[in-house]
């Protein structure tokens, strides 16, 4: 396992950190795990978790994908964005409380842009979803978020 608290590898804090721990990564992929705890941002009434929710666990492992390789690279951890999910499928309608969940996705497309693909599974005991997510980083999030911002309006 990993070593490296989760808000150091995610741009996430607090409650929003929904994966528990980075099991193994490499050049292509990553391995994490999370535990459905009652009492969350997004759980329902009984403790559980919707499965649409997979999605956001998924799109977290990828973030720590990229946040794993930052920090072995010896750099800061930076904004990612997804940008689509396609084929996500879910043979529950959502996550038991108490449950144990293990995402791995996998790399399948990476530009130099910053575009990404992964194809990405989420698996725990009765519990299996999958989806591709494309994600997109942009080389300097800073400065791009600024340029992305309202532009001022002037009054005369």
């Amino acid at each position: 396992m990993i070593a490296w608290p989760m808000a150091e590898l995610l741009p996430h804090a607090g409650d929003m950190i929904l994966i528990d721990q980075v099991e193994r990564f490499d050049e292509e992929q990553i391995h994490t795990r999370t535990t459905v705890r009652p009492g969350g941002l997004f759980n329902r009434a009984d403790g559980s978790l919707p499965a649409w929710l997979g999605i956001e666990l998924m799109a977290q492992s990828v973030a720590a994908y990229a946040g794993c390789h930052a920090r072995a690279n010896g750099q800061p951890v930076e904004l990612g964005f997804l940008i689509g999910t396609r084929k996500f499928e879910c043979d529950v309608e959502h996550f038991p409380a108490g449950a144990e969940l293990h995402i791995h996705a996998q790399r399948s497309l990476q530009d130099d842009n910053g575009m990404g693909v992964f194809e990405c599974h989420l698996r725990g005991a009765g519990i299996h979803a999958s989806a591709r997510l494309n994600v997109y980083r942009p080389p300097q999030a800073a400065s791009y978020l600024a340029e992305a911002g309202p532009e001022e309006s002037s009054h005369d």
